[in-house]
């Protein structure tokens, strides 16, 4: 039985696609996506990106054009579902989630300084709780060539044994701007997706560097370690960001099933803390964090043959197969 077509929030979304291998048609091209159905936006703008720089003058034209018959529409089941769009940076959030931090502080207390586990949970959580009174978010950039769409291979890199997922809710600009105050953030959102960040954890630490701290390069930007899409949702029709489900299966078992409430700190807060450093343009992607379930928690990593479906609410979902580098 083939797999079910990824579904989507509201009226329509947005997407890039490829026809058939053996069709002669040019592709990539940008897609608006009406349920089953998915039109070719190639005759009027170049790519999903152009669209979101944009976005103000195309989101209510969208709306007209997914209730017109005109223009060339494809059945979605035909076609190659790509990553939704090529960003400028890629902002990512880490250490987001309380319950995932406090498991991670709690399990380092237990095991280096002995700590039982009830007074290993109360530090972690006392932690956690100053951290959100007085802390900042930590943010690091990835790089655009990890990406790969939704239902493609995640290949495993030759070096590295232990590579981890971590799935996360992230959000497309669509507004620019510097220095934003945190009650204006939502305006500066075009769209939610959906991305899997992968980790090789036993990467994530160089012994030859070891006043450095972690290389976040190596351990999460090879080729496809970061699955993206299946589609752009628009803000508008995504729901509640901060109460979103995020579900990741392993294999079949559910490893992550967490709402987008236990976030430490909120899209607008991480919105306000990155601008500060960085102007936000058209285009960027801004990954939330991810919450607790991950294999390193769970003692179980990646291998060959290994399958990973993925979905958070309204946005989609994603299954990908697990596969050694040629």
């Amino acid at each position: 039985m083939p797999d079910p077509l990824p579904t989507h929030a509201g009226p329509f979304a947005l997407g890039t696609f490829r026809t058939a291998d053996d069709d002669p048609a040019p592709g990539p091209f940008p897609g608006l996506v009406t349920g089953a159905r998915v039109r070719d936006l190639s005759d009027l703008v170049p790519s999903v990106r152009a669209l979101v720089e944009d976005w103000d003058t195309w989101l209510p034209r969208l709306a007209e054009l997914a209730g017109r018959a005109d223009g060339t529409w494809h059945d979605l089941a035909g076609l190659r579902i790509l990553a939704p769009i090529e960003p400028g940076q890629i902002l990512q959030s880490g250490a987001n989630y309380r319950k995932h931090v406090v498991d991670l502080v709690a399990a380092e207390k237990e095991s280096v300084h002995g700590a039982t586990p009830q007074e290993a949970r109360a530090d972690a959580e006392k932690m956690m709780d100053e951290r959100i009174r007085a802390g900042v978010p930590y943010v690091f950039l990835g790089s655009p060539r990890a990406m790969c769409g939704p239902y493609d291979d995640i290949v495993l890199p030759a070096l590295g044994e232990q590579h981890d997922w971590e799935l996360e809710l992230a959000l497309v600009i669509g507004k620019p701007g510097r220095d934003i105050a945190a009650r204006d953030a939502y305006d500066h959102v075009a769209a939610y997706t959906v991305c899997n960040d992968l980790t090789t954890r036993d990467r994530l630490y160089r012994p030859d560097l070891k006043a450095i701290g972690t290389d976040w390069f190596t351990a999460k930007n090879a080729d496809t370690f970061l699955p993206t899409g299946p589609f752009l949702v628009p803000a508008a029709f995504a729901g509640d960001p901060g109460d979103l489900r995020i579900t990741l299966r392993h294999n079949g078992v559910v490893r992550q099933d967490e709402s987008t409430k236990d976030m430490i700190f909120d899209i607008p807060q991480l919105i306000a803390y990155v601008s500060t450093t960085t102007t936000l343009r058209p285009g960027d992607l801004l990954l939330t964090g991810s919450p607790a379930g991950n294999g390193a928690h769970w003692g179980v990593f990646l291998r060959p043959g290994d399958v990973l479906e993925a979905e958070i609410t309204g946005l989609g979902h994603q299954r990908n197969t697990v596969r050694s580098a040629p």
